[in-house]
């Protein structure tokens, strides 16, 4: 079909997608070169075979009437959208793909059974880990947001009645309810239930109020047995549901169930509802585990402020390396020092993590505010950061987080985000950074004979435009040069007079014999920090800094 389109055929086999022209027959009359990398076929052992070489074998079936209404008609299922469908690879695995069809119309007087098909295919499999690492970061979310909520629990009433609304609203259920344990503690009796707007449970409210549950009996009870998180995909079908009749009168399908437990204790069981029949991801059971060891832990805790500022220091370690990797012929250094405040947990990170090519990716970032909400934005920056890591181009990953934080935006107050994303490359005179900026100070560049200078071009924050674009900067990292990454909270930091620590302060430091090379520049940056506000008025920000350095 294209042989008398010679350029249309070379742009065609120089495309990146897979394009496969079937016949009136459904046979492949042409497929370009991309099909080899896609399904590891060759373009010659495809010719004149049916399209269901390229189908797993359960919906071959139903492909022929199918295809010869589409041809015939341009109609069919997938016709309008860009569909994500499973195709077979020649090793007989199945892998996802974005599938496009289109119909092309035969000539004007011709027979209608000379129209062909023409489906464009593309690899859906990078599409879908970053669904699923932004899922998972919004999960990650809903557990921070839990924190926040019972940070402001007066005691384990207020806070368990905080506990539910949060949970359904951030991870989509309609309804909850909480079991707690009787004195005698043998059996569990209903305690509350939280329905969202528009979603009451009369039947199941009233059924609970009348039961109490036993270890192992019920949804409560397995929870309770199991000491995990158990899920019921379907309440009206499921034996070990024992309210199915209150779930059809409520028009409820699903349910889960996880315990909060404080060590061996059981503190609670909490039920979720949805009226949709759903399914439950094995990313979701790990965070409501999560959720029900935080909320034990926090709950049996409460009335201590200093075992509460443990719990804050487990997250906030949380948001950073438990440990800095070792990159081959490159010394680095980190420090973090939580501000003065009395919020729980700050906003500032850092992440170092390899590439599959030999490069590593290296971040620093500044969430706009502090406490358990900015701890939830940054732990968002930093799991897309990682997830976005393989395209390898710093402008790239900060362009994913950018859109992350967006999709987040109008769950609370407004927190963007200021970041430094660098790829650090071998090179024969020692290293090669790129490096993008979104509104964040520029990191300074150490020579081996002192000389400091900024490095990269200024950008905007994150979470404020879609449109935001990213300009990357290379520079080198010669024998005996630190590249310092830093917050602001180094050079905001005020002394008693509400003197600044200052950029020119900073360089003036660094140029200093001192820090000649990654973790003496570190040290000598935060204990000159740290004399800067002691005894000072003015409260102190977050400060994170990381330091690269080639050896001499």
């Amino acid at each position: 079909m294209l042989s008398s389109a010679l350029p249309a055929r070379a742009l065609v086999e120089a495309l990146p997608d897979t394009v496969v022209v079937a016949d009136g027959e459904g046979r492949i009359a042409y497929v370009n070169a991309a099909v080899a990398t896609l399904l590891g076929h060759s373009p010659a052992s495809l010719m004149g075979r049916s399209l269901t070489v390229l189908m797993p074998e359960r919906f071959r079936g139903s492909h022929g009437s199918g295809f010869r209404r589409f041809r015939l008609t341009g109609e069919g299922e997938l016709v309008g959208a860009t569909t994500q469908v499973p195709a077979l690879h020649a090793s007989g695995r199945e892998i996802p793909i974005d599938l496009t069809l289109a119909r092309l119309e035969p000539a004007a007087g011709s027979d209608p059974d000379s129209a062909v098909v023409v489906a464009v295919l593309r690899d859906a499999s990078t599409t879908i880990l970053l669904e699923r690492q932004l899922q998972v970061s919004r999960y990650l979310t809903a557990t921070l947001r839990v924190t926040a909520a019972l940070t402001e629990a007066a005691d384990s009433d207020v806070a368990f009645e905080q506990l539910l609304p949060t949970l359904c609203t951030e991870l989509d259920w309609d309804a909850a309810t909480l079991w707690q344990p009787e004195s005698s503690g043998g059996h569990l009796v209903h305690s509350r239930t939280w329905e969202a707007p528009g979603a009451a449970i009369p039947a199941l409210v009233a059924d609970s109020a009348t039961r109490t549950f036993v270890r192992g009996q019920g949804l409560p009870g397995l929870a309770w047995q199991h000491r995990a998180p158990v899920v019921v995909e379907d309440l009206w079908d499921d034996a070990r549901f024992l309210r199915a009749d209150a779930a059809r009168a409520d028009a409820v399908r699903t349910g889960a169930a996880f315990p909060v437990m404080h060590g061996d204790t059981l503190l609670a069981v909490c039920e979720l509802f949805s009226r949709e029949q759903r399914d439950v991801p094995v990313e979701l059971l790990a965070v409501l585990a999560h959720a029900g060891r935080q909320i034990g832990q926090f709950l049996a805790r409460l009335e201590a402020e200093s075992e509460v500022r443990d719990l804050a220091d487990t997250l906030q370690r949380s948001l950073l390396p438990s440990h800095l990797p070792t990159i081959p012929g490159v010394q680095v250094a980190a420090r973090y020092r939580p501000g003065g405040g009395s919020a729980l947990v700050g906003g500032d990170t850092y992440d170092v993590m390899p590439l599959p090519d030999g490069r590593w990716m290296v971040l620093i970032a500044d969430v706009c505010g502090t406490g358990a909400e900015a701890a939830a934005v940054t732990a968002l920056t930093r799991h897309t950061a990682r997830a976005a890591a393989a395209a390898g181009n710093p402008g790239d990953m900060l362009s994913a987080v950018n859109t992350a934080l967006l999709h987040e935006q109008g769950r609370g107050p407004l927190r963007f985000v200021t970041a430094c994303c660098l790829v650090l490359e071998p090179t024969a005179a020692g290293h090669r950074v790129h490096l993008a900026v979104a509104g964040h100070p520029l990191p300074l560049l150490r020579s081996a004979d002192g000389a400091v200078t900024e490095v990269g071009a200024p950008g905007r924050p994150l979470g404020v435009d879609a449109d935001v674009q990213f300009e990357t900067t290379s520079v080198d990292l010669t024998s005996g040069a630190t590249l310092l990454l830093y917050t602001d909270g180094v050079t905001e930091a005020r002394d008693a007079a509400g003197s600044q620590f200052g950029e020119e302060g900073l360089a003036r430091l660094l140029s200093g014999r001192d820090c000649a090379d990654a973790e003496k520049a570190v040290t000598a940056v935060k204990a000159a920090v740290e004399a800067q506000v002691a005894g000072s008025r003015y409260e102190a920000d977050d400060m994170a800094l990381l330091a690269l350095t080639v050896p001499a």
